[in-house]
């Protein structure tokens, strides 16, 4: 249903926005701390605003909820449409939710002290934050392209200019990299919406649905078959799906603490996201027919992301190749094609923004005391930060899966969706299995090298206390990693209707196969 005022998914849209004019005019030399406040600020209201999304929601609704649409190119069919469903509720909350605590991760840091601009640093986050926030709730094929594209340019300069020593590298691949997927992703929208005659994606799903629009269907490389590629490939490098992710470790090492903790807690899932949103309903054949490929890599990624991690004696390169590896596992829920793997796939992307953010986050705070990213200089900080080093568990425990922390229920409903298929399924939920072994070496390699051992180091036994700020960034990982895990049926619950209605509409296209099976349409 369309709004006839004001919606607040366009509210929550704009509001980072509205802080980016603020702090444009505010003076970097005498508002330095005002500019800081500022962005914080506007990032909670914007947090608490989503949660009233969160609140407006009808969970038993399948359809977009709280739509606004605004005609802007009529005759190219192409309008500012938003709203949000079941597959982007939660993942907007995550945007909202990731931003202040990244925020919060920047008061302390000594990237200013040393490349200044910190005004601009902030302008960036809320550019960051808006695009991001644009690319969930967006229901305009062209306009999702265009902040699709947006996410590249803040964090390009974040990572270019407050990064590491091979900052430049690193934010040049992460580009380029994003962007010629991008390119591909582009001419599959404008095919697909010239011959609809609209970019509105519920439209162009409709008319799929009532047989108005097909794809010509009859191979893997048929038109549906490339038009589907299109969108995967730009998709699976933002991930991104094994082989296509040696543009992340560059980016997370060198990035900054709240640069890595937005990559991992969110510019990541709008891959996936975008599997769900845009492949699954429009190429439901090809989806289908792809799904055995795509999944092997994904499992593959599984493996390959835990096995490289355990190799690694830099702690943000083992965070990030972590992250090839747990994303591995929204790819294999997602193309099981049925509604607990789904379902899990979206509830794992939470999780791991949640996780690996905090892994990140804490990793941040070693190396703001250090100066260094090497394990080995580490050692007895649990010793020396008992609550810091309390806390750092727990987040290492939920990236593992452990019972009773979120990822524990994102995986083991991908596993049971995964399982819920023919032999072929059986098979990835085995080597899907053997990854959460791989996972608990790696992390408790990481835990133990860093955390545990003797406080036979002096610049260890000197680190400083955790800042209330850091506290502060801390203190709402911990609540949604023990609120996911212990009360997952509400964020369930909001997914269901849509994922069901998802799952029927691809059931329902391809009546040949079972869908979940990962069959081939006969």
């Amino acid at each position: 249903m369309e709004a006839t005022g004001l919606s607040l998914v366009t509210v929550v849209l704009f509001l980072p926005l509205i802080g980016f004019a603020i702090m444009l005019f505010m003076n970097e030399r005498t508002q330095a701390g005002a500019i800081r406040w500022t962005a914080l600020g506007f990032s909670v209201l914007t947090f608490l605003l989503s949660l009233g999304l969160w609140a407006l929601y009808n969970p038993d609704d399948p359809g977009l909820q709280l739509v606004q649409r605004i005609n802007w190119l009529p005759d190219y069919g192409i309008s500012y449409y938003v709203g949000v469903d079941g597959l982007s509720l939660l993942l907007v909350i995550l945007t909202t939710f990731i931003m202040p605590v990244a925020i919060l991760a920047s008061f302390r840091s000594h990237i200013f002290e040393e490349r200044g601009r910190e005004k601009l640093y902030y302008l960036f986050m809320m550019l960051l934050e808006w695009a991001m926030i644009g690319v969930f709730v967006v229901q305009d094929l062209v306009i999702f392209y265009v902040f699709w594209e947006v996410t590249l340019v803040p964090m390009y300069f974040l990572i270019g200019i407050w990064g590491a020593e091979q900052r430049i590298y690193a934010a040049v691949k992460f580009f380029l990299y994003t962007m010629a997927g991008s390119i591909l992703m582009l001419l599959a929208i404008l095919y697909v919406g010239i011959n609809a005659g609209t970019f509105a994606l519920p439209e162009i799903i409709a008319a799929i649905q009532t047989g108005a629009l097909s794809f010509p269907f009859d191979g893997l490389f048929s038109t549906q078959g490339l038009l589907f590629l299109g969108f995967l490939i730009a998709f699976a490098i933002k991930v991104p799906i094994w082989p296509l992710h040696s543009w992340l470790p560059d980016a997370h090492v060198q990035a900054p603490t709240a640069g890595s903790i937005i990559l991992a807690g969110v510019l990541l899932k709008m891959g996936t996201y975008g599997i769900v949103r845009f492949c699954l309903p429009l190429f439901p054949e090809a989806s289908v027919a792809w799904a055995p490929t795509i999944a092997t890599l994904g499992v593959i990624g599984i493996i390959y992301g835990a096995w490289v991690s355990y190799a690694q004696r830099d702690m943000k390169k083992l965070v990030a190749y972590s992250s090839v590896s747990h994303l591995g596992f929204v790819v294999v829920g997602i193309f099981a094609l049925n509604a607990a793997g789904i379902e899990g796939g979206i509830l794992q992307m939470v999780n791991h923004g949640v996780s690996t953010g905090g892994l990140f986050l804490i990793v941040g705070m070693l190396y703001e005391r250090r100066h260094t990213k090497a394990m080995e200089a580490f050692g007895g900080v649990w010793k020396a930060l008992p609550l810091f080093g309390a806390v750092s568990l727990v987040i290492v425990l939920s990236s593992m899966g452990l019972p009773g922390l979120n990822s524990f229920v994102g995986e083991f409903t991908i596993l049971m969706g995964t399982l819920g298929s023919n032999i072929l399924g059986f098979v990835f939920a085995l080597f899907a299995t053997l990854g959460v072994i791989l996972a608990a070496v790696y992390m408790l390699y990481f835990y133990q090298k860093v955390y545990m051992g003797e406080l036979d180091k002096e610049e260890i036994r000197n680190l400083e206390p955790l800042h209330w700020s850091e506290k502060a960034a801390l203190v709402p990982v911990l609540i949604a990693i023990f609120l996911i895990g212990l009360q997952p049926a509400p964020f369930f619950r909001s997914m269901d209707a849509s994922v069901d209605a998802l799952v029927r509409h691809v059931d329902e296209s391809v009546p040949e196969v079972v869908v979940g099976n990962l069959q081939m349409p006969e």
